[in-house]
């Protein structure tokens, strides 16, 4: 997710500066992109239309590819499951910090999120790399988890709740850019999901 939420609140001058910078280039980016295709945009247009350098751009995004993947969403949504009651099941937890940061996000801003997902899985080369996305998103909930219960972040179970929290989420993106609907809704289908898993006999 590349849209940026009304998280401003508490931030300094300078990174809500520093945030906005990061919004223009990935609007910019998305909007070269859905009009001349991902191939044929360059970082340096991206740069001009969003009227910065681009040795500003390359102080954001190390590569084009990170334009498009780089994601804001997971330290929030880490942010919130860290924030969660000690009694609740790291599935509960991570349920609810989740629910807590879409209830955030105003329409326009999911069909932006919907649009940029949808061009990642167009894209072989950004498909391929958005392992890594879900990779640093099992990170931030891992160390979310253990902050919460006082837990080690190498806990196996810590390691193996993230990690199927993290898959179960992008399992559900994947489904919302595809088949539309509540997004809020396909994800936290996909995180009950996995409750189901103990339940689940063989026909």
């Amino acid at each position: 997710m590349i849209v940026a939420l009304d998280f401003d609140r508490g931030r300094g001058l300078r990174e809500r500066k520093k945030a906005r910078t990061r919004e223009a280039i990935q609007h910019e980016a998305l909007r070269l992109i859905s009009t001349q295709g991902y191939e044929a945009t360059t970082c340096e247009q991206i740069a001009a239309a969003a009227d910065v350098s681009p040795a500003t751009l390359f102080r954001y995004f190390a590569t084009k590819e990170d334009i498009v993947l780089q994601d804001v969403y997971d330290p929030m949504i880490a942010e919130a499951v860290s924030g969660r009651p000690s009694r609740e099941t790291p599935l509960t937890a991570v349920r609810r910090g989740v629910a807590d940061v879409l209830a955030e996000v105003v329409p326009d801003e999911l069909d932006a999120v919907r649009h940029r997902t949808a061009l990642i899985l167009s894209v072989p080369a950004l498909r391929a790399r958005s392992r890594e996305q879900q990779d640093g998103l099992a990170a931030h909930l891992a160390a979310a988890l253990a902050a919460r219960t006082g837990t080690d972040v190498g806990n196996l179970d810590i390691e193996v709740a993230a990690a199927v929290c993290a898959a179960s989420m992008a399992v559900a993106v994947q489904r919302w850019a595809r088949d539309g609907g509540d997004l809020p809704a396909h994800v936290d289908e996909a995180l009950s999901a996995i409750a189901g898993l103990s339940r689940t006999t063989r026909r």
